[in-house]
């Protein structure tokens, strides 16, 4: 046998999904256009793993030549999928510092509505955590701290349409409390 050694990369994250209980997508990002250039590709691919991993008390599988960790919580699962080669526990660091971030930015109110409603934040925590493949921080501590701006700091014409109606609505709030 010819046990050839791969070069080392940086590029060990494949992809990151975070799918609802009934295997719908909520988010995901892949990172190698050679695995499954097309969306449509991407969603049998999430599929076929929602299908062998929704009722398994695992946390990793081998599928179509993939590596992936996984987790669940209430009504989501969360998905890190790397090469085949690829050292699960430094992908099991990403899927636990992807979902502890989540965690502490949704205060431990991990739902699909909650996500749905904070996708924003959430998909920045994803930008922070990997970047192109490339694992950035796996310390959910400062990808919090990096993700959860706060709003008074910033002047109005730089936040965002969400930041903008939370900070009405807040004062709103306050107004009326009064």
């Amino acid at each position: 046998m010819d046990f050839s050694l791969l070069e080392p990369t940086l590029y060990s994250v494949k992809g990151m999904a975070i799918l609802d209980n009934d295997g719908n997508r909520i988010l995901a990002k892949y990172y190698d256009d050679n695995i499954f250039p097309t969306i449509k590709e991407q969603k049998a691919f999430e599929k076929n793993l929602f299908n062998r991993t929704h009722r398994a008390n695992a946390e990793i599988i081998m599928l179509d030549g993939i590596t992936c960790l996984y987790r669940s919580n209430v009504d989501l699962f969360f998905y890190v999928m790397g090469s085949s080669h690829e050292n699960e526990l430094l992908l099991m660091s990403v899927l636990q510092c992807m979902y502890d971030s989540i965690s502490q930015i949704l205060r431990k109110n991990v739902e699909k509505r909650v996500v749905l409603d904070n996708l924003d934040v959430v998909m920045l925590a994803l930008d922070e955590i990997c970047d192109n493949g490339i694992i950035l921080e796996a310390d959910s501590g400062a990808v919090v701290q990096r993700v959860a701006l706060r709003t008074d700091d910033i002047p109005i014409g730089e936040q965002t349409v969400a930041q903008v109606f939370q900070s009405a609505k807040e004062q709103l709030k306050w107004s009326l409390l009064k």
